[in-house]
């Protein structure tokens, strides 16, 4: 792993109407990564004054780029493409800086995130007016309309691809944005700003707030924003998913995830355990699609020794990074030693890892947990680090049955050469995100990202045709313009 942390004291403002406005009246947030400690920056913590001045500035904006026609609003985003693309590698730097991760994963994150911006140019040809002759001389259409001024709340561990979940979709179907990103890494929100400002988006139309709790709360409770998306913990997606709601606002909130990889005795043992390991520890374990239960069926667990050798060859800052803070390297390691003391065989115990010259980062290795039930913590909880608990299974129903009892429904994956035993776990397994010998089954757009149960709180998906969905309104206009002797109900 190639990244390091530079230490700078710079502040980076909040976005608002096209100005970066650095001044605070709450203090700032220091911003440290987690590669070596080091403070990388401080933003001002912002609450409800400086939300009400992003919507005033959205609000104005909205009144132009709201009327423009979608192909010339996604002019600009074709623009914005380019400088993402242009720019992968300086991008993928800052993301790597705020979040630990390896250049190669942040990387991946920004192309992932350029993949929903070209979804979103393409909006003029899937966008096309619906318009049908229901009776002679009657026409019915469906229109789609924005709602307004819009905003996300995103979390630390992907700095650019969630919010580019949002932004693109949001922008292109004529809404105007607001992006309060998680404090932990907030500077790569400016920077899409930035660009954004650079391929013409109008000032207002997109904004960034930084702050905590107060600044999503004025989002939630604001008159002025109509729709919220996000994406974070299933605790605070349901808060905030509940109190957008109650304000009559249009929510989707994602939470977390305890993603189950089913490994079937007829799996292929190479490319299950190199794939499950990258599930399990790839960007540290910190991702909602990560590997976390590991359920060998029936005589498969031969696998399971290849799964620790390939887990080996993975170590903390070269070929995988840090944990997010000193904060979430203790909540890991608790349950690694809750685990222990409660009778689990630890197969691997990336417990006290140390990074030589970054002794200040927060690092934690791979770790395999084994000999628990089902009902253990380990297996239930959503641990979020590089952490792979391994369960048994007599068969792939009771595998399943494991599968189905988690409250979440994120995404879940079973390796066989078998097909009827891949479409019977498709059909059966209870999560929205699906794999076949695929540890992190990511759909490409223009196929949706969203889980089930309480992985989702909300209707619909946060990419896609859905995303399309939630951030427009639809208007039915029914029209008859000629005379007919023939009489029917529309007469």
């Amino acid at each position: 792993m190639s990244t390091t942390a530079t230490t700078t004291s710079k502040i980076t403002g909040h976005y608002i109407g096209g100005q970066t406005i650095q001044d605070s009246n709450n203090g700032f947030i220091e911003v440290f990564s987690p590669i070596d400690g080091s403070m990388i920056g401080k933003v001002p913590r912002g609450g409800a004054d400086e939300i009400d001045q992003a919507v005033s500035k959205a609000q104005a904006a909205f009144l132009e780029w709201g009327t423009l026609p979608v192909k010339q609003r996604v002019q600009i985003l074709f623009k914005f493409k380019q400088l993402l693309e242009n720019d992968i590698d300086e991008i993928s730097d800052l993301v790597s800086q705020e979040n630990g991760k390896t250049h190669a994963e942040s990387k991946a994150e920004v192309a992932k995130g350029i993949e929903v911006t070209e979804f979103a140019t393409s909006l003029p040809q899937i966008l096309q007016q619906e318009t049908l002759e229901v009776s002679r001389g009657v026409y019915c259409e469906q229109k789609r309309f924005p709602l307004g001024v819009v905003a996300g709340i995103t979390p630390f561990n992907f700095p650019a691809m969630v919010p580019l979940w949002m932004i693109p979709i949001a922008l292109a179907t004529g809404n105007t944005f607001i992006l309060k990103p998680s404090e932990q890494v907030p500077l790569t929100a400016n920077l899409l700003g930035e660009y954004l400002s650079q391929a013409g988006l109008p000032d207002g139309a997109f904004n960034v707030v930084h702050g905590g709790k107060e600044a999503v709360e004025a989002i939630t409770d604001h008159p002025g924003i109509k729709a919220v998306g996000f994406v974070g913990s299933s605790r605070v997606a349901k808060i905030v998913y509940d109190r957008s709601t109650l304000q009559g606002k249009r929510a989707l909130a994602l939470g977390g995830a305890k993603n189950h990889l089913i490994v079937m005795p007829d799996a292929d043992p190479e490319i299950t355990a190199s794939n499950v390991v990258a599930s399990a520890y790839g960007c540290a374990g910190q991702r909602c699609m990560a590997a976390s239960v590991l359920i060998l069926v029936g005589e498969s667990g031969h696998i399971l020794e290849r799964i620790i050798n390939e887990g080996r060859k993975v170590q903390a800052g070269e070929n995988m990074g840090p944990v997010i803070s000193k904060h979430a390297r203790e909540r890991i390691e608790s349950y690694i030693d809750d685990a222990q003391k409660a009778g689990g065989n630890i197969l691997l115990d990336g417990r006290g890892a140390v990074v030589p010259g970054k002794e200040t980062g927060t690092y934690v290795n791979p770790t395999i947990i084994d000999g628990l039930p089902p009902s253990d913590k380990s297996a239930c909880d959503e641990i979020f680090g590089p952490v792979l608990t391994v369960l048994r299974a007599k068969t792939l129903d009771e595998a399943l049955e494991i599968e189905n009892a988690s409250p979440y429904g994120n995404a879940a994956a079973i390796y066989t050469t078998n097909g009827g035993s891949a479409r019977y776990f498709s059909d059966m397994a209870s999560a929205g995100m699906i794999g076949v010998n695929i540890g992190v089954p990511v759909p490409r757009e223009p196929f949706s990202f969203g889980g089930w149960n309480g992985s989702r709180f909300g209707y619909g998906d946060i990419t896609g045709m859905d995303g399309v969905s939630f951030w427009t309104k639809s208007k039915k206009i029914t029209t008859k313009w000629t005379a007919s002797t023939a009489k029917n109900w529309m007469s």
